[in-house]
């Protein structure tokens, strides 16, 4: 059985993949700071984008993108405030998206939720 670390790792392998062959530009993986941490961020068309990857085999404790609830969001929200501080980019457009992976057995499903956190 995997560690809860290398089931994570497993699974944002998988997303980098997934993104670069819809033409997202990996720029950083696992940016942490005090706040927290971002699991992916990356330039897509115009934006910056800042993802969460949640990796599920099963459906028991629900949809993936269900563990990105409102104070996770928030976090992460916070986190990138960070980065583009940090950084000093002040004038980028910006989402957030959420990568979902379900794999049961040998059958994959990966969804991409652009500007998962509008709501």
């Amino acid at each position: 059985m995997k560690n809860h670390h290398s089931v994570g790792k497993h699974g944002e392998e998988l997303a980098i993949t997934y993104l670069e062959s819809l033409n997202y530009q990996i720029i950083e993986k696992n940016f942490r700071c005090k706040i927290g941490e971002i699991d992916l961020i990356a330039k897509h068309e115009e934006y910056l984008v800042f993802i969460e990857v949640k990796y599920r085999r099963s459906l028991t404790y629900g949809y993936p993108r269900e563990a990105v609830h409102k104070n996770k969001q928030k976090v992460i929200s916070k986190v990138a405030l960070y980065y583009l501080q940090k950084h000093k980019l002040f004038d980028i457009s910006c989402r957030f998206d959420v990568v979902e992976i379900i794999e049961k057995n040998e059958d994959l499903q990966i969804d991409v939720i652009p500007n998962a956190f509008m709501s």
